[in-house]
């Protein structure tokens, strides 16, 4: 098998060949070619000690010294390079007491976490290919290199990087690596928030995002997401819905991915208007990655508070009262245990906020929630209610449809004609209302907020001139 290195991979490999030094591109690198992806980055590896390797090139830095990693520099580019290395013992499940550099290429592959990524490439010596990673590969498989349950103890986020694993390349986790996670589940309490933050966020964004029942399945959403298990045990018993609680939400962020051009393995389209499916995804080209996720994660938590809220009336019928409010303040929990930034978890707690509001196509109307909900996330909350809407019964989809599609034409109405829609769209200031005669203080805002709801009303009314005028014959 002949892979195409990049130039300044090619470059640094026979460099340290040229030294009197193996070296391999090696990993994920080697995977994402072989299956057709663009590598995120290209790792190398080699026989040289960190010394000898910066001794080789110009411009280095040490960014894991002791670890073994050397980043090399050319024109601008940072290319880590890492020796050989053999694994110390792993005392908190995380990471190695200590690393032993060795010469031997295949016993630092063999401390690899999946066979997939134990793959080592040169021009000189093609493939090394010592694990099955080719056969994995070819059956879509996630299998732990040696023995599954040793490579979990030596860092327990490797279960939760199979499952993601999973998600982004559609592959199923091979029997004996699934039960191990099975029974190595409760060591993944000994990892960091952001670590596992960074493992989920990639797969809720992945094109088999539906893996994450593989999360529930295999008892780990138990140890930081313990309510995914409570949603995915609750039965709605409502006729506009057709899965439990957790089932939904799993499934409307699989809705989300395809808005996004991200092909879903756990989504049938087949129930996706046409009409519909080009308008969501039309509206989610013009949000950027960060959004993406924002919403992805919006999806997984937006029903959060439907089992503490869940009521069933003498009819049988399930209702969950007031549970976008509840449900704001459970994210807002999820999220910073997670450590999310502030922003994101800002918006999604605004989204879950307003997930359930109805929205109209009356431009008077759609003024006033515009402004309630921030104009900034208003794209987002149409993307989220047509991803929720898609995961209901389909039987009731029509009316839905033909409510928050006029809703959206009537709210592209209002962007067109740049209606006022807050404070700082009003053709006056707070200096302008002190200049009128109201003191400093909260009276300044209070008088602009009465200002906002007129011309939420009657825009036409939005000039400096006409507002003042207002304010004489209110004053």
């Amino acid at each position: 098998m002949k892979i195409i290195l990049p130039e300044g991979v090619s470059y640094i490999i026979h460099k340290l060949e040229e030294n009197g030094y193996e070296a391999y591109a090696v990993g994920g690198c080697i995977r994402d070619t072989i299956l057709g992806r663009i590598p995120e980055d290209w790792d190398i590896t080699t026989s040289a000690k960190p010394q000898e390797i910066k001794e080789c090139f110009k411009r280095t830095v040490d960014t894991g010294i002791k670890h073994g990693t050397v980043t090399v520099m050319l024109n601008h580019i940072g290319y880590e390079v890492t020796t050989y290395r053999i694994d110390g013992v792993y005392e908190d499940g995380r990471h190695p007491k200590d690393v032993e550099f060795t010469g031997n290429l295949l016993l630092d592959l063999e401390r690899r976490d999946f066979t997939i990524n134990a793959m080592a490439y040169n021009e000189k010596a093609g493939l090394i290919d010592e694990f099955g990673g080719i056969q994995d590969i070819s059956d879509k498989v996630i299998r732990c290199v040696g023995d599954a349950g040793k490579r979990f103890d030596e860092d327990a986020l490797r279960m939760l990087r199979a499952v993601r694993f999973s998600g982004q390349l559609s592959f199923r986790i091979e029997e004996e690596t699934r039960n191990a996670i099975i029974r190595h589940v409760e060591k993944l309490s000994l990892i960091s928030a952001e670590r596992i933050r960074v493992e989920l966020s990639k797969l809720i964004i992945s094109k088999n995002s539906g893996q994450i029942y593989e999360i529930y399945n295999t008892g780990m959403s138990r140890i930081f997401l313990p309510e995914l298990d409570a949603m995915m045990k609750v039965r709605q018993h409502n006729n506009h819905h057709i899965y439990t609680v957790g089932e939904h939400c799993i499934h409307s962020v699989g809705v989300m991915n395809l808005f996004f051009g991200i092909g879903s393995d756990c989504i049938d389209n087949s129930n996706i208007p046409k009409d519909v499916f080009v308008r969501a995804s039309d509206i989610a080209k013009d949000i950027d990655k960060k959004g993406h996720l924002i919403l992805c994660f919006t999806m997984l938590l937006h029903d959060i508070a439907k089992p503490q809220t869940m009521t069933v009336d003498d009819m049988g019928t399930g209702h969950f009262y007031e549970h976008p409010v509840r449900g704001e303040k459970i994210a807002d929990n999820i999220l910073k245990r997670l450590t999310f930034d502030n922003d994101t978890i800002a918006k999604v707690k605004r989204l879950i906020r307003f997930h359930d509001y109805r929205l109209e196509g009356r431009k008077r109307i759609l003024r006033r929630a515009i402004s309630k909900i921030g104009s900034d996330i208003m794209p987002m909350l149409f993307l989220v209610q047509y991803a929720d809407i898609l995961s209901q019964n389909p039987d009731t989809f029509e009316e839905k449809f033909e409510k928050l599609n006029a809703a959206y034409e009537g709210y592209e109405q209002v962007i067109n004609d740049e209606s006022p829609l807050s404070l700082k769209d009003l053709a006056v200031n707070g200096r302008d209302i002190i200049e009128f005669g109201i003191k400093p203080g909260p009276a300044v805002g209070e008088t602009l907020k009465l200002l906002l709801d007129t011309v939420l009303e009657e825009p036409e009314k939005n000039d400096r001139e006409t507002l003042l005028n207002m304010l004489k014959g209110r004053f």
